[in-house]
């Protein structure tokens, strides 16, 4: 790893956050057959506690009185849906992630509520199966030590080249060293950090799984482990072992640029599926892409289709 840092004065400095002995998952969703079954899947981690609320006006009443580390909510439910709950957290509540459970005709309003502050989605159709992961993930892209964040504010302009082994674990320390910094040179608010934090991770597993790994997400049509098992065999097997992930990160007071590139053999660009596509969107191979192309600026692969450059801009 090289690194090229130029600092300023800071401007402030924030105190410690408090630390939150439990973490609170708070699941909305207007049936309360829905709200049992998800609830008992969440609750299957012993560190999880669950809270219900029927609809977003109680969800929001909820949050006032509770600390929760994440919300699961439905899309469709009276008095307030899923989109306008995502609204009102960004605005009111901006560190609390939103997770979307989705149902298939529900695909144009998960755009709607990506675009204006959900962190990530699980098809209903596969809350079983991804739906624990996809919280692991979020939470993680939302965790901030705050303690450190009184160094970054003499930052201006950094430079980073990371070489990464195919270490999954990696990523999401990585994801979280680069949010601290988008958020103390201003590229990002406390809301997008999240939802920029997904995108860069999705780009990095991409990378590390269907490049180095070359994994296909056909592998997880069929909701088996053959995914998890080949991901497993490939980490210690050649050629793919050797293969490295390599990251270039450039930021400035204007814009924050990604370079990920891995050592695989790349793919045509051109027949990936669309991911904005009704016909797509609960498919595995188009998920990361959608989270990408929605909470990036730009989005652009090379020829090979080895290498994706991630523009971010200040607002």
């Amino acid at each position: 790893m090289t690194a090229v840092l130029t600092m300023d004065d800071p401007k402030d400095t924030l105190s410690p956050s408090e630390e939150v002995a439990e973490i609170t998952v708070l699941v909305v969703d207007d049936s309360a057959a829905a709200r049992r079954i998800v609830g008992r899947m969440v609750q299957n981690r012993p560190e999880f506690r669950v809270l219900f609320a029927c609809n977003g006006r109680e969800a929001l009443t909820i949050l006032k009185k509770e600390p929760c580390a994440v919300v699961v909510t439905d899309l469709y439910m009276p008095e307030m849906d899923g989109l306008e709950l995502v609204e009102m957290i960004r605005d009111r509540h901006p560190l609390v992630p939103v997770v979307l459970m989705t149902a298939q005709g529900s695909e144009e309003t998960a755009v709607k509520a990506l675009q204006a502050g959900a962190s990530s989605y699980v098809p209903k159709h596969s809350l079983e199966r991804d739906l624990l992961a996809t919280l692991d993930r979020v939470l993680a892209t939302a965790k901030v030590d705050r303690r450190r964040q009184s160094l970054l504010e003499y930052v201006s302009e950094l430079e980073y080249r990371f070489e990464l082994e195919n270490d999954p674990a990696l990523v999401p320390i990585l994801v979280a060293h680069l949010q601290e910094y988008m958020v103390r040179m201003k590229l990002c608010d406390s809301n997008s950090r999240i939802r920029l934090g997904v995108a860069l991770e999705e780009a990095l597993l991409n990378g590390l799984y269907h490049g180095n790994l070359e994994l296909s997400s056909a592998l997880r049509q069929d909701g088996g482990d053959a995914y998890e098992r080949a991901a497993a065999e490939r980490l210690y097997k050649g050629p793919y072992a050797a293969r490295r992930l390599h990251v270039h990160v450039k930021m400035d007071a204007a814009a924050a640029v990604f370079v990920i590139r891995d050592e695989g053999p790349g793919f045509d660009v051109a027949t990936v599926p669309d991911p904005t596509d009704p016909e797509n969107f609960s498919k595995p191979s188009g998920r990361g892409l959608l989270l990408i192309r929605t909470f990036m600026d730009e989005a652009t692969h090379n020829a090979a289709g080895n290498e994706i450059t991630l523009i971010r801009r200040r607002r």
